[in-house]
């Protein structure tokens, strides 16, 4: 059993976090996160010579063809490095979704776009109700038309194309086509900028098969589940660095045992949320039986570990982590952000919680298993 990344999936991280170095330093980053959509032309333009913007999907729509656990890989990276725009949105939800519905033809003639780069796309989801169930959507589509307002939709400002979910069908829309307005919402974090999305009898051709939308979703959370390690990742060595440096009563403060203990937390929930993720990732890729339980698990760890990792990095900085100069708030806005998209921690449990309950014995046994391991899946029961 390989526990590792294998030799190619250490490459691609080691190259990875070279390229996102050298195109997306923290002063890009602060450059974009101060415009209106957080998209550089010519970083997307690099991302897609790398043969990122296609990672997941087949070569036969100029994708790349890796796996679930590579887009991972790379996720991690991109979430370290605090990658601005709509990467997310485009490979990871609008690319995984459009993949996993739409038939060889809808393939060729929206995906392939997306692979080469060309065209920029997202996910629109959530409603006025606030719920990320797909049994909670009131959006039914009338031949193609649509006429509601979506919520929080990321980069929608920034996308040529909305996927947009409805309660009885998954439709594509020209985001530039009549019937569309698109306002900027206040969000928390600035990488990625929220928008509402109202249509008002604005057109779209349904994707042929709506009941992907199912997996297409699970690699969007694999993705974020590791974009939030990354960020993770990050905290981590800035506050270990920290640490080592920073003088109180005449001491570094890294030498206190009580700092020592907190670094130490921050660092077994990273590796375990990226241990969950990984084989989120694997699972989505085999079809896997517990395949949707795994990726609620790694999303919901991933979620509080975020969190708590945030926490303890801005309490070990002091009040110099709340200061703008300091990179550390921006990380943790971005946590913050993921930590709903797609559904809170408190959402994945109650999703683990219906997979326990309706599973068959083998996937129980398992859920049972992983339970016993990880103090945070205990509250489903209790």
């Amino acid at each position: 059993m390989q526990f590792g990344l294998s030799e190619t999936q250490q490459l691609l991280k080691d190259n990875a976090r070279k390229f996102f170095a050298g195109e997306c330093p923290i002063e890009k980053v602060r450059q974009l996160l101060e415009t209106d959509t957080a998209f550089d032309r010519e970083l997307w333009s690099s991302m897609a010579e790398q043969g990122y913007t296609g990672i997941i999907f087949p070569e036969q729509y100029d994708g790349v063809g890796l796996g679930k656990v590579e887009l991972a890989i790379l996720m991690e990276e991109a979430g370290r490095a605090l990658l601005p725009g709509p990467f997310f949105s485009t490979v990871a939800l609008a690319g995984a979704v459009i993949d996993a519905c739409g038939s060889p033809a809808q393939k060729q003639k929206y995906l392939a776009p997306i692979c080469r780069g060309e065209t920029r796309a997202t996910v629109a989801i959530l409603e006025s109700n606030a719920s990320w169930d797909p049994l909670d959507l009131q959006l039914r589509s009338a031949n193609g038309s649509l006429t509601a307002e979506k919520l929080f939709v990321t980069d929608a400002a920034a996308a040529d194309t909305l996927v947009v979910v409805a309660r009885n069908d998954v439709l594509v829309v020209d985001a530039k086509s009549p019937g569309i307005v698109i306002a900027p919402m206040l969000g928390m974090d600035l990488t990625r900028k929220m928008y509402s999305v109202k249509f008002s009898g604005a057109q779209g051709e349904a994707l042929a098969n709506p009941a992907g939308r199912g997996k297409g979703l699970r690699t969007a959370m694999v993705a974020l589940s590791a974009d939030m390690v990354g960020g993770m990742q990050r905290t981590l060595e800035v506050t270990v660095e920290y640490a080592k440096m920073r003088k109180q009563f005449g001491k570094i403060i890294g030498s206190f045992q009580a700092v020592q203990h907190q670094c130490a937390d921050m660092y077994l929930e990273t590796e375990s949320a990226r241990s969950a993720c990984l084989y989120a990732g694997w699972a989505v890729d085999q079809d896997a039986e517990d395949a949707e339980c795994a990726v609620a698990v790694a999303k919901m760890y991933a979620s509080d570990a975020a969190r708590t990792v945030g926490n303890r990095g801005i309490q070990i900085h002091g009040g110099m982590g709340f200061t703008w100069e300091n990179d550390l708030h921006l990380y943790y806005r971005r946590t913050k952000a993921s930590e709903t998209i797609l559904g809170d921690a408190i959402f994945q449990r109650e999703c683990i919680a219906r997979l326990v309950i309706d599973a068959p014995a083998s996937v129980s046994t398992q859920a049972t298993s992983a339970q016993a391991k990880n103090p945070h899946i205990e509250r489903v029961s209790s």
